[in-house]
């Protein structure tokens, strides 16, 4: 049986964490296959994207072959910014996993023109 979880995303400019509008987020499962698209509203936050998830009770042995949450990935653009990649977020049943993207202007970064940052998640210790 599928639970739900969530993921949210904030998007921001600089250290003063300016929010920003417009912001194209993606998620999408490990195979590629998108899942969500998304648009930050002016407070540089998209609406939740809920993600099916094992439920809570199908991970409560120590058995390591068995994962108590689904792995993504993300991906933000936005004219003028840096690309950001989220690889392998893990999202887990009942909990909004917050991913918060600071996107840097590209004339601060004027060598990273068409290139990504890309953000590798470890795996949990569980």
């Amino acid at each position: 049986m599928q639970a739900t979880g969530y993921i949210q995303v904030r998007a921001f400019a600089s250290e003063a964490q300016l929010p920003l509008k417009d912001t194209a987020i993606v998620v999408t499962a490990t195979d590629g296959t998108a899942i969500a698209m998304r648009l930050t509203d002016r407070s540089g936050k998209i609406t939740p994207i809920p993600i099916p998830v094992p439920e809570r009770s199908e991970s409560q042995s120590p058995d390591p072959a068995e994962r108590p949450f689904s792995i993504v990935n993300l991906y933000a653009r936005k004219a003028g910014y840096e690309q950001i990649e989220v690889e392998n977020l893990q999202v887990f049943a009942g909990v909004t996993t917050l991913q918060e993207l600071e996107l840097v202007p590209l004339s601060e970064l004027p060598d990273y023109f068409g290139q990504a940052e890309v953000f590798d998640t470890p795996p949990q210790n569980l």
